[in-house]
Order: structure tokens, then sequence, then C-alpha cells
């Protein structure tokens, strides 16, 4: 659970939003479960712009190809302390701290053809021309026949470990699928002797065939491109979310990608400064949907300049409590009705059972879902307006257009 900078700052994100955040997240959310606080792509580049990556951009490096952060952006950074000022009151904060990184291997630094830190290898040695991001141009890839492109990110681990990174954002890892580089990212980081998270992007068309793999290596990974504020974008995600939901369990977790709620699109990479376009229905049907799949909570919008409500959604005790201790849960009814579908989750918890009824048409509808087809059937409880429901045989309730109803059940005595 915690706060990204894509959605709202895209490429260029700076030092005192970062911290702006933390300190909402700290004041706000951090009783809730919200710990985590992540710089995301191009921290490197001094030249970041909204909509899209610079070529041949004069990213900050070291004498070892590392990136650095940008001092402009990051005025803590100067000097070569990279991340670690920037770690530490992030930490005083009681937060965690995290970074986004791209696969493979600068393509500044080939072209200086800088020494591989410890090793007699250079740069130009160990990249891998032939395979390279798709989508964004700061990096070439590795060659991992040569052993001095384990070297490199074993270097780049320490650093981020020495700085007090906690998260790490792996991106271009999966779409199309790298199982050596996957492999040597997560060996570089048990080198380090820090505990440090792992987290894999993008997951287009990620298949459950890998998932052994996945959780060898990584504790996140994600299962789907760019999710952005859009009803298409968030109902895509039912289907992928039942399809990994019998595969999540602990130290291993299928990402349904950050949350496109409250203000977003600063300087995004998509879209004008705008809030949020789902409406507040669709909202907690993304939240309630996130977490009965359990899925990792990243907030994406700026909290400072996001809406009470927002932080209201953000702040329900539920969203900690199903996420952290609920097990088994599945979708159990997806039918079609209408002009929409009647779409029902389960999960189990300690002394509960757990309900989540969506209605994806586009007016309200009333519902009925027999009791014993649930989790495990008694007194009913909305989690998100604390109203109590129970009908003899059969939980009853109004869902709105795009929205969700969702239940606590306990046993009766």
């Amino acid at each position: 659970m915690g706060w990204n900078s894509w959605d709202c700052f895209g490429t260029t994100v700076t030092e005192d939003e970062v911290l702006a955040n933390a300190q909402v997240m700290h004041d706000r959310l951090l009783p809730f479960g919200w710990d985590t606080v992540v710089v995301d792509i191009a921290w490197y580049d001094p030249t970041a712009r909204s909509h899209g990556y610079n070529e041949n951009a004069p990213i900050v490096l070291d004498d070892y190809g590392r990136q650095l952060p940008a001092p402009l952006r990051f005025p803590s950074a100067a000097g070569g302390a990279g991340f670690e000022p920037l770690a530490t009151k992030v930490h005083e904060l009681g937060l965690k701290f995290g970074l986004h990184i791209m696969r493979g291997i600068p393509r500044r630094a080939v072209e200086l053809d800088l020494p591989v830190f410890g090793t007699e290898w250079t740069a130009r040695e160990i990249a891998d021309p032939d395979h390279v991001c798709a989508w964004n141009p700061d990096n070439l890839g590795l060659n991992h026949d040569h052993p001095g492109a384990q070297a490199y990110y074993d270097a780049q681990l320490a650093q981020f470990a020495a700085w007090g990174v906690d998260f790490v954002k792996a991106d271009d890892m999966l779409a199309p699928y790298h199982d050596r580089e996957i492999a040597a990212y997560a060996r570089a980081i048990e080198r380090t002797g820090r505990e440090i998270v792992l987290s894999l992007s993008p997951g287009t068309q990620l298949s459950t065939h890998h998932v052994d793999q996945l959780r060898a290596n990584a504790q996140l990974w994600r299962i789907s491109d760019d999710l952005w504020d859009r009803w298409e974008d968030l109902y895509a995600q039912f289907a992928r979310l039942a399809r990994w939901a019998p595969f999540q369990q602990t130290g291993g977790w299928a990402d349904a990608d950050m949350l496109p709620l409250g203000h977003i699109g600063i300087r995004a990479e998509r879209g004008e400064d705008r809030s949020s376009r789902l409406t507040l229905d669709e909202q907690k049907t993304l939240l309630t949907l996130w977490v009965m799949a359990r899925s990792p909570l990243m907030m994406g919008g700026d909290l400072p300049t996001s809406s009470p409500e927002t932080l209201a959604l953000l702040t329900n005790p539920a969203l900690a409590e199903v996420l952290n201790t609920s097990y088994d849960g599945r979708e159990i009814v997806r039918e079609p009705v209408d002009d929409g579908e009647l779409i029902v989750w389960t999960a189990r918890g300690a002394a509960c059972s757990y309900a989540a009824i969506f209605w994806t048409g586009s007016s309200v509808r009333q519902v009925s879902v027999p009791l014993d087809s649930l989790a495990g059937p008694g007194p009913a409880r909305d989690l998100w307006d604390g109203s109590a429901h129970r009908t003899d045989g059969r939980l009853e309730c109004s869902v709105p257009a795009h929205g969700a109803r969702w239940f606590r059940s306990t046993p009766t005595p």
C-alpha cells in the first residue's frame, strides 16, 4: 500500500513533490496501512517532460554508468549523494522509499564506454543492442551470456541499497517476458543483503505459466499494461484478476496496477491535469475489486491536492483489513444481465467472510444473491457505508451503475 508518482507527474516528479506526498501519507494514510513512497521513471533525466520520453537525454550517471538523480529536480542528490538524503527523510516519516528502473544499461554509459564497477569490463562489452525496450529510449539491453551483465546489476543494486531503497519497480521485464533478466535482478538484490521488494512491470498478456519463476524472484508482478481513469480499463481487470486469484499467496502477488484516483495528469505521460474521470461508484468498484483479489494498492494521484472524498476512500479501514488478512479470494458468479454483468467475489477471514457484488451495467440495479453461495452466510454489514443487510436466505441490495456493494459477514452465534 503506497504512492507512486507516475499517474500525476509522469517522468517529471521533483524532490519537493515527493516529500509533500510523503508528508500527507504520514499524516493521513499511514495509520490505515499506506507506507511506501515510490519515485517513478526517469528520475535521472534533467530534461524530463510530460507526454513522452526524450531521445538522447543527457541522463546523469556516475563513473560506472549507474543512474543518479538529476540534481535540478532532486537538489539533495547534488555531489553524488544520490537518493540517500531523500530516502532518509522518507524513513524519518516512518515510511519506505522506492524507485523505478528500466531493464538494461544506459545508452549513454555504452556510448562513453564506462567501466563496470569492480570489474575489468566496460559497458560496451556487456551491452546487447538487439534487445532494447520498444517504448523507452534510455537503455540498451544486457548480454547475460557475459558475466559483466550480472556484475552491472550487482553494482546498481548495491548502490540502491546504500541509498536506503526499500522497493524497486523494474520495468520492461514482462512484455516480452525476460526470464534471465528477472533472475539476474533478483540475484543482485539478494547479494545486497538488504530486504528490497521487487515489483515487475508491465504485464501485458502475462501468462500464469510463469508463476513459479515469478514467485521465486519477485514479490509483485503486473498483469496488465498501464491502467488509466477509464471504465474500460477498470472493466478489463475483472477477467485478469479472476484468472490470477487462485495464484495469490504470501510472498508473491499479481498486481492490477496503480490506482488512477484523485488529482492526476498534472504533468503525466497520458492526458491533461484533471481529477480522476472515474465516478465515485467506479472508484469504489476499483478499490473493492483490487482488495478482494489481493492486488497491491499503489495510489497514483497527488495526495496534497486530491479531494477529501478521495482521501476518505483511501482511509477506509476495511482496505487494509481485507488486503492483509483475507484468503481464498475468488470470483464465484459472472452472469450477463440486460446491458451488464452481475459479478460476485468472495473471500474468507479468520472469523468472518467477505462478499463483493459488482454490477457493470449503466443504471442502478436491484440484485438478490443466495446466502448459501457466499463464503459464510451471516449478518452482513456494508464495508463502504456501514449499513446492515440480511433477508432470510438471500442478500438483497441495490447496486449503482458500474458500482459495488461490499460486505463483511459474521457467523450467527
